[in-house]
């Protein structure tokens, strides 16, 4: 008895710092929007490119010839990606805008589904005020794309990391209540 109370001791010490870094992260996003949308889209650039640059050296080392050519046509293709994600970022903080706005809109929905059906245990008010948020987010970036672009990724991605911080923190309740029973 006494090692799970120490194990829900230390879930919610975690929870409540991850919380706290997922504001003080959405904070930052909030002040320099411009500056984390573009940070976004050139840390994937640099992750495809690296993706592509790994591929290559795994043709290498392929068993045949043929499985070889593919892995290194698929690792040049992989490369050029990254590359071209790199030298037009605006581009691809218009996918990004896009997707992003989705990804809002189906995870609202899926928070407002588990606060529903959390209810009545403590902190299901705060993952449905969660799942509105990033609903009415998705919605906003939608009506607004073309004008919306690499600021909206910065001012959405920053309100969301504080509503997930939030949601975090007061779930740290939701997990003491849940060890005593």
């Amino acid at each position: 008895m006494f090692d799970i109370k120490n194990r829900v001791k230390s879930v919610r010490t975690r929870m409540k710092i991850l919380g706290v870094i997922a504001i003080i992260l959405g904070i930052l996003a909030l002040l320099t929007p411009v500056l984390t949308g573009f940070s976004i889209v050139m840390l994937l650039g640099v992750l495809v490119l690296i993706a592509g640059i790994d591929r290559i050296i795994w043709a290498f080392q392929a068993e045949s010839l043929g499985r070889g050519l593919l892995m290194f046509a698929i690792g040049g293709l992989t490369l050029l990606c990254g590359i071209a994600l790199i030298a037009n970022p605006l581009f691809v903080s218009g996918v990004l805008t896009v997707l992003l706005a989705v990804y809002f809109i189906l995870d609202g929905a899926f928070e407002l589904t588990a606060g529903l059906r959390l209810r009545p245990e403590e902190g299901w008010g705060w993952l449905l005020a969660g799942g509105i948020v990033s609903v009415l987010l998705g919605i906003m970036i939608w009506v607004q794309f073309p004008l919306s672009g690499v600021w909206a990724m910065g001012v959405l991605l920053g309100i969301k990391l504080i509503f997930i911080g939030l949601i975090m923190v007061m779930a740290t309740s939701a997990v003491r209540t849940l060890a005593r029973v």
